[in-house]
């Protein structure tokens, strides 16, 4: 069953790429195992996925020491300051970072490690009250003074978009954030990489694709509908 829908959403992604004229192979499906039991992330893996996003921190320390090693987690959800020594060394890559605090508290985590911290700066493209993350035009600012961190690495932006009926109305939110991957990429930024865009959800990752993503988070398209019993 979850190979089968693992595959749907593939080639989906494969169709957004072949329209957009991409590589498929630019793309990375991270599934969202967020609320689900190890045995259906177990079930994923034998499918032959390796790319797993929590949203939770409990969980994400739960399911690291109880699955296979080979698996790349991503720390997707909103994250607390005081719960980054539990992410640091875990997560392969923190795509929530919202603040530059935060930054500071996960660069002092990985010092303190000895390895580099690999994150994205989550952007609320849309404004929307209920979400996190920085506005477009507080972007620029922020990279500058968290790429000056040590053992920290920026790699890219991510975003949430709005929960919508139709996709389409979120092309724009991609677009936006794409083009500010670019802009901050022409500057040249010391340890800066705008290589990663993490954008798209089950609803609307084809538009995503089309419009950059390089890592979408797909939960439910896998899945199925949450679980928070």
């Amino acid at each position: 069953m979850l190979a089968e829908q693992i595959q749907k959403v593939q080639e989906e992604i494969a169709a957004a790429c072949k329209r957009a004229g991409r590589d498929p192979s630019g793309v990375t499906l991270v599934a969202v195992s967020k609320t689900k039991p190890v045995g259906m992330i177990e079930e994923a893996y034998a499918a032959g996925m390796r790319e797993f996003g929590e949203n939770y921190v409990q969980e994400l320390v739960d399911k690291t020491s109880r699955l296979p090693d080979d698996i790349h987690w991503h720390m997707i959800g909103h994250l607390q300051r005081n719960k980054v020594k539990y992410v640091v060394g875990r997560a392969e890559l923190i795509h929530s970072v919202d603040s530059v605090r935060l930054a500071a508290e996960i660069s002092k985590e990985a010092v303190k490690q000895c390895i580099t911290a690999n994150i994205l700066l989550e952007v609320n493209a849309a404004m929307e009250e209920s979400k996190f993350g920085f506005a477009l035009q507080e972007v620029e600012q922020a990279v500058r003074e968290i790429a000056a961190f040590p053992n920290i690495c920026i790699k890219g932006l991510m975003t949430s978009a709005p929960y919508v009926e139709n996709a389409e109305e979120n092309r724009k939110y991609f677009r936006q954030l794409r083009q500010l991957s670019v802009d901050i990429n022409e500057k040249n930024i010391d340890n800066v990489f705008m290589d990663a865009l993490s954008m798209g959800m089950t609803n609307d990752y084809a538009i995503a694709v089309e419009e950059g993503a390089t890592l979408v988070r797909v939960g439910t398209a896998i899945f199925g509908a949450r679980s928070y019993n």
